[in-house]
């Protein structure tokens, strides 16, 4: 299971970056889709009556995306990198094997915390909730089967962030697909052996942790890196992780505590305004996990390998790809986002429980979501630039003032436009949040716009022109997608999106942009 201490290769060959990418982004559709078909069932299910259940799954899911996907992994994998450049297979190993015991315990001691305060943390996270004694209940009750995920999923994305690290990225990206699969079974297949169906989602959520871990122990294996956790807070690396997790707590993770405050807010509004938002959410992760977030996940290494060896030149380069990268797919996927809401939330959850006046207000949280996308993809490649070299404050700094500026916009936006406003401010937010990620790494040199930039920008926004048109003609009235059946919906959707791929990379590439020109960097 081990190797040579003497050879420091459970290697990786070089792969270009755009390779990388594909195969997370490939990955990612599959299990974003899958998540669709879930949303899909649980929606048809549930309708907009399972509030409870998302804000029992969302706290255990925020805090895995602040500390295990947030500040662990960007702490985690440039110090890894670092060990893996610099140091033999033996030092890495005792790294491995002293972060997994300290996570381990750490996560253990929390959860049990949080199972002894389950039935109180609804009066922190949905604090609206108190007002129906029954659904309050419920929330609290859901909490302590499912909040064991956030032990099961961190140590999940331990053990991922390991195979990202060592060039192995198809794994960690298709581990979600298990959690679609769980929720999917447990809602067509569990719900009948409750009282209260809920429960067999928070039992899906919890199965679906253990398996995602235990999925991944295997490959870790086959790098000869699976060791026996030992406690060792004093081990050189974990303490530089611990001390670049505080300020990374924030810096990360903005737009996850943002998406929290809406869902505090809107346990306040309208009977529904949670669920609105989970749904118009969902989609709106679409296209940030299959491109931004799979560029993220790959370029983390990359530039962490590039500072590890000061290379300057390679790391300002390998930035400038992935942000030319965000500008190619982000404006497209947002424009759909705005232009098709209500045809999109028609197609994909107008079944079972939900209604048109749902559609009609997942609709609006959606359009505030999409504008916002580009800002979510940036930062997702900017925010690598700083963690790479490890450089946690300077993130914390600016995440914190986005924070600020989310809350106000909060405050000012939710009487008019409420659930929406709550969306709309989240994405004004992340423009700020994005714009100053730039502005500092631009300041201190870290990213340079490398040539190409004036030819390349006028090619993509004349394709988003040609898109634009597509999808505006295709769509027709926004009203007759309710009226139509599912298959009929389905159809023309499909028409439309083979449609407006078809036109936007036909635009590309007669103005002249080719494949050979979007390849990055090996690493």
């Amino acid at each position: 299971m081990s190797q040579p201490e003497s050879s420091n290769k459970a290697v990786t060959k070089p792969a270009s970056l755009i390779k990388s990418s594909s195969i997370v982004s490939f990955m990612t559709l599959l299990s974003r889709v899958l998540g669709l078909v879930r949303d899909v069932v649980v929606a048809q299910y549930f309708g907009a009556r399972a509030d409870a259940f998302f804000v029992a799954f969302k706290i255990p899911n925020f805090l895995r995306r602040l500390f295990a996907e947030g500040a662990f992994s960007v702490a985690f994998v440039p110090v890894l990198s670092e060990y893996k450049t610099q140091r033999s297979v033996a030092e890495v190993k005792l790294l491995i094997a002293s972060v997994s015991g300290v996570l381990g315990l750490v996560l253990f001691l929390v959860t049990i915390v949080a199972l002894l305060l389950a039935p109180w943390l609804p009066y922190v996270f949905a604090p609206g909730f108190s007002g129906d004694a029954e659904k309050f209940a419920l929330t609290g009750n859901m909490l302590r089967i499912t909040f064991p995920y956030l032990l099961f999923i961190s140590l999940t994305a331990f053990a991922g962030s390991i195979l990202n690290a060592y060039g192995r990225f198809a794994v960690p990206a298709f581990t979600p697909i298990l959690l679609n699969i769980c929720l999917i079974f447990s809602t067509l297949v569990m719900t009948s052996w409750f009282v209260e169906p809920l429960y067999a989602l928070a039992w899906g959520v919890f199965m679906a942790g253990a398996l995602q871990f235990l999925f991944q122990l295997p490959f870790i294996a086959r790098l000869g890196l699976l060791v026996r956790p030992t406690y060792q807070p004093k081990q050189e690396g974990v303490g530089r992780i611990l001390k670049l997790m505080g300020p990374a707590l924030f810096g990360v993770s903005v737009s996850q505590i943002n998406l929290l405050l809406d869902t505090l807010l809107a346990s306040f509004l309208e009977p529904g305004s949670v669920s609105w938002l989970y749904y118009s959410d969902r989609l709106n992760n679409l296209p940030l996990g299959i491109f931004a977030i799979a560029i993220g996940v790959v370029i983390l290494p990359a530039l962490s390998k590039k500072h590890a060896e000061d290379n300057p030149q390679h790391f300002a380069q390998t930035l400038d790809w992935a942000t030319r990268m965000i500008f190619l797919l982000a404006l497209p996927a947002a424009l759909a986002l705005v232009v098709l809401a209500t045809p999109l939330m028609a197609t994909i959850f107008f079944h079972g429980e939900i209604t048109p006046y749902d559609i009609g207000k997942m609709t609006l949280s959606l359009q505030a979501y999409g504008t916002g996308l580009f800002a979510f993809m940036l930062i997702k490649v900017l925010a690598p630039g700083y963690y790479a070299r490890q450089d946690t404050k300077t993130p914390v700094k600016i995440g914190i003032q986005a924070m600020v500026v989310n809350m106000v916009l909060n405050l000012a936006l939710v009487g008019p436009f409420q659930h929406a406003g709550l969306a709309l401010a989240t994405s004004l937010s992340a423009f700020f949040n994005a714009y100053m990620l730039y502005r500092g790494l631009k300041a201190t040199g870290h990213y340079k716009a490398q040539p190409g930039w004036l030819a390349f920008v006028p090619k993509v926004l004349i394709a988003n022109a040609a898109l634009f048109a597509v999808m505006y003609f295709m769509m027709g009235d926004a009203q007759q997608w309710l009226e139509w059946g599912t298959w009929q919906r389905i159809g023309w959707m499909s028409a439309i999106v083979g449609a407006g791929v078809a036109v936007y990379f036909a635009m590309l590439i007669i103005f002249g942009l080719r494949p050979s020109h979007l390849k990055g960097a090996r690493f």
